[in-house]
């Protein structure tokens, strides 16, 4: 008679795969472990590591400061105005935006240059009649009127 064979699963310890995998690692990430460990070194010597470790040590009272703020009604207008000013960045076009943000510096590097004597009224006057000058005198006319609209004798701002 036949002598049945006896079938055993072999176990399956998911750790022992982990394992293998970790002891592997090091051979085979090597270039990637050793730039790991510079990038640490640097974080270490410029004292970031330490600065991570107290604000993980201090989060919970660092979140508790945060919200005692936000809660105030200083913190909930901060809150509402920033996101009415993404609502408006959003609107604006990047290369317009660009252009008056690059204009900037400019202005300030020229009202800033050495001068004497600060401009006439005959030459601000020729700096106004520039088309230049005119369609930027037009759109800060066009920010005041919408400005002024919206402060109208209905509005009764901070009172």
């Amino acid at each position: 008679m036949a002598v049945p064979i006896r079938f055993q699963v072999p176990r399956y310890d998911p750790r022992e795969e982990l394992r293998a995998r970790l002891d592997a690692a090091p051979v085979e990430h090597s270039e990637a472990l050793l730039e790991a460990y510079d990038v640490l070194q640097g974080l270490h010597d410029r004292g970031i590591l330490a600065a991570l470790k107290g604000a993980l040590g201090a989060s919970d009272m660092v979140l508790e400061s945060a919200v005692d703020i936000a809660k105030t009604p200083e913190g909930i207008r901060t809150m509402r105005n920033l996101l009415l000013l993404m609502k408006l960045l959003g609107n604006i076009e990047p290369e317009l935006l660009g252009g008056i943000v690059g204009g900037i510096p400019e202005a300030v590097h020229k009202g800033a240059a050495a001068q004497p004597n600060p401009p006439g009224l005959l030459s601000l006057a020729q700096k106004f009649s520039s088309k230049e000058s005119r369609r930027g005198l037009a759109a800060a006319a066009d920010i005041l009127e919408s400005i002024g609209k919206s402060l109208g004798p209905q509005r009764n701002v901070g009172h």
